[in-house]
Formats: structure tokens, sequence, C-alpha cells
């Protein structure tokens, strides 16, 4: 990681920790030509992160609220065969969000640590519409994509 980066995410890092409310239009979108990351980018992506966050865990308490329902005894044995299908997919769903949350969880920590939208491996900013698109991102598109060829290649030994 460059010196410049550094000095840049240390700074963010003092200032935002430090900062109560940060106000942002309804239709304020991070931009290429405001200083990255600043306190407004910061707020945006914290507030995605745990609306996005919450919607998850509001699906998973349906789900709960679902599997609870569904745990009757079903005397078919072709209608109990399909609720346990249904069940275990629901388990699936519910297991991925649990690894979801934790992903935010994470990025929200790095927003605090001045951490967020740098790539981890190379010190880089991760761009806007990448961040935008997947704010729990912790690689620059090259790296992910470079980390996903090396990971190919050892799975198919």
């Amino acid at each position: 990681m460059t010196e410049a980066h550094l000095s840049e995410r240390s700074g963010v890092k003092e200032s935002f920790s430090m900062k109560a409310e940060v106000f942002l239009p309804d239709d304020y979108r991070p931009a290429e030509d405001e200083p990255f990351m600043n306190y407004r980018p910061l707020e945006y992506f914290r507030r995605k992160l745990i609306v996005w966050k919450q919607e998850l865990l509001d699906q998973s308490a349906e789900t709960i609220d679902s599997l609870q329902e569904s745990a009757r005894n079903v005397p078919d044995i072709a209608d109990r065969a399909s609720e346990e299908t249904d069940r275990a997919l629901e388990l699936r769903t519910r297991d991925r969000q649990r690894k979801l949350v934790a992903k935010i969880d994470s990025a929200l920590r790095r927003i605090e640590n001045g951490e967020f939208g740098y790539c981890e491996v190379t010190g880089e900013p991760i761009s806007l519409k990448r961040l935008d698109a997947r704010p729990i991102a912790t690689m620059t598109l090259e790296a992910q994509e470079k980390h996903e060829r090396r990971e190919k290649v050892h799975r198919d030994d």
C-alpha cells in the first residue's frame, strides 16, 4: 500500500469516527470527482449496508416463522418428503443469509476502521461502481479475478 493511501485512510479513520451525523440528499450517489471515501461516500455505504442487513434479518425471521409453522406431522409420505425438501432449502438459504450478515458486519467494521473501499490484497481503491453493486467487496475486480483463477487452478488438482 502506498504511503499516500495510508495517509489518506488514517485521516478518514480519525475524522469519520468523530463525525456525528452526515447529511446525504436522498438522491446522493458517490462520485468519482469527490475525494475517495470521505464522509459522504462512507455514510452512503454505511446506510446501504445497514438497510441490507435489516432486510436479511427480517427475511431470516420470516424463515424461522415458516419453519416453525411447517414443523407438523404430515401423514402422507410424498407430502412429508416435499416438506422436508422445502425445509432443507430454507435452511440453506438461511445459512447463506447468516454468512452474508457476517460479511456486512465486517464491511461496517472496515468503515469504522477507515479500511472500507480499499483492496485487502493491493491496498488500491476499489471502484465505486463495484462497491455500489457489492458493498461487501474486499478486493478490486482485478485482484478478485486473479484470486478466483488461482482458486480454480488449485481446485482442479
